[in-house]
């Protein structure tokens, strides 16, 4: 075990939380110490949620660890049944309460509540969150949905249930939204939305349906295939992340409802096609992008990138090893290894070998991309408070899409168009020394740091004073791609210094 500032994920019994947090009529009784009882600051910090989450912690000190700790915990599942009537209870023990091994599952069952108490079992020092969080969705429908399949109804109408969107999900509350309003127009009743502002008798009815849409992967995806095989519901697992991945989602809906998708596929509403269109080329076409964060949004938003934006892909990755393979197999469709890992600060020596012009990554990546100096765009959990807006901001959908747009190409537009350089080069207010703005024109300038001597791509290749002189005036914000060109350009003609012409030569060379 080591140390870190940050983590990408918390230990299995967090995933627990947000399952929990997402439902309605569940509360979740968690053996764990004080220093454990922080799913408060979780849920109304970060998520800002107007409610407190569903938990009640036995919350054992030190000195009780000499005593009986299981009593404890009987005590503490009495009262909350006792206080908050629920309709379900989950029970399970956090990774410090792990260790001293009370069986909360079978105290619980001892104290022969009325209503349904699923034990979880999430042993803390093998797995994570996200497995945590499908570990406990699966239980609970396995134990609620029933173990064998029923006969339905023939129905008027297609129904189809939404799967996966949990509390602390990157935009879920919104994806439902979008994705609803898609089936709608397709005429597909939605059955269930579970775990989100589902109730465990809502859990009950997701036989009733007849597909599942799984948005969540790594939520949803025990789930949905336990139902499928004891059930016989086929699901849909496309994500409906940019404009291409939202057309299939449509169509493959409609296969398995048995509907026309003309009246999705022709709606109003996707606007990225005609701005992408409609902006200069170079904000877009071939920039250098990196990509990291959850596996299925990391896996879709590259592909949204390459297919949709015309970006380079240099780098893909992800914290979460249960998709490694999925991830792997993506990277390698663009010629990369995959990252797989926890460790920031090994993500962080890929992006500065990378050298990436954007970052598409979680809220770690967001601040690399700021000691960088490189743009960045958060698309996916680990988030921070920032990333959960007031606005509706889905990222499924042909909404999403256009939000995915503004998101991913602003960071590259927010300046002077590239062909516009060499016209503003020695404009006093586009370069290091320039103060803030021309409405502090009385204040001194800040203090400029010198420009560090770029790293040549060859080790035979230098930079002059003059040249480096002259690379600082280029704007911050393309002074790297403009660095990097330079000296691949004099390696290929085989120079061993750089000088402003080759600057200059190098700019015609790469603007033609």
């Amino acid at each position: 075990m080591k140390l870190a500032v940050w983590t990408y994920e918390g230990p299995p019994h967090v995933g627990a939380l947000r399952v929990a947090t997402a439902m309605r009529g569940l509360h979740y009784v968690l053996h764990a110490p004080q220093g454990d009882t922080y799913a408060d600051l979780l849920f109304t910090m970060i998520e800002r949620r107007d409610r407190r989450p569903p938990v009640t912690y036995t919350t054992f000190q030190a000195r009780d660890l000499g005593s009986d700790t299981a009593d404890l915990f009987k005590a503490a599942a009495r009262d909350a049944y006792d206080r908050f009537q629920p309709e379900a209870m989950i029970v399970g023990a956090s990774c410090t309460a792990e260790l001293i091994q009370d069986d909360p599952g079978g105290l619980a069952r001892a104290l022969d509540l009325p209503v349904p108490v699923i034990a979880l079992d999430l042993p803390s020092y093998q797995k994570k969150e996200s497995w945590g969080a499908a570990e406990t969705f699966f239980q609970l429908v396995k134990s609620l949905a029933g173990p064998a399949p029923r006969a339905r109804a023939a129905a008027v109408q297609p129904a189809c249930n939404i799967l996966g969107p949990t509390a602390l999900g990157f935009r879920h509350r919104d994806d439902v939204i979008e994705v609803t309003r898609i089936l709608e127009r397709l005429g597909v009743r939605v059955n269930v939305t579970a775990p989100w502002g589902a109730r465990p008798q809502d859990l009950a009815r997701l036989p009733d349906a007849d597909f599942n849409v799984v948005l969540y992967p790594e939520i949803a995806g025990v789930a949905a295939a336990w139902l499928e095989k004891t059930h016989g519901l086929p699901a849909v697992r496309i994500q409906p992340i940019g404009v291409k991945a939202t057309r299939a989602f449509i169509e493959e809906v409609a296969r398995l409802a048995g509907v026309d998708p003309a009246p999705a596929l022709d709606a109003p509403g996707s606007r990225s096609g005609w701005w992408s269109r409609s902006v200069d080329s170079n904000y877009l076409t071939q920039k250098r992008v990196f990509v990291f964060g959850e596996a299925n949004r990391a896996i879709a938003a590259a592909r949204v990138a390459a297919d949709e934006f015309g970006f380079e892909i240099v780098g893909l990755g992800a914290y979460n090893r249960e998709f490694a393979r999925e991830v792997r197999a993506a990277a390698e469709s663009y010629g990369l290894a995959a990252l797989i890992t926890d460790d920031y600060l090994e993500v962080e020596r890929a992006i500065a070998e990378a050298q990436p012009e954007l970052v598409l990554g979680t809220q770690m990546e967001r601040h690399i991309a700021k000691r960088l100096c490189l743009a960045c765009a958060v698309i996916s959990a680990p988030a921070h408070v920032q990333d959960f807006p007031a606005r509706y901001s889905p990222q499924m959908g042909f909404e999403g899409a256009n939000v995915l747009f503004d998101t991913w190409a602003h960071p590259l537009v927010m300046g002077l168009e590239e062909h516009l350089l060499a016209m503003f080069r020695d404009d006093f207010e586009f370069n290091d020394a320039a103060g803030p703005s021309h409405l502090h024109a009385g204040a001194a300038p800040p203090p400029v740091a010198a420009e560090p001597e770029p790293a040549a791509a060859d080790a035979a290749i230098v930079w002059t004073a003059e040249a480096t002189a002259e690379l600082s005036k280029i704007p911050f914000f393309v002074r790297g791609k403009a660095r990097r060109n330079t000296e691949a350009f004099a390696a290929s003609q085989g120079l061993s210094a750089i000088r402003i012409d080759t600057l200059y030569d190098a700019r015609s060379h790469f603007t033609r």
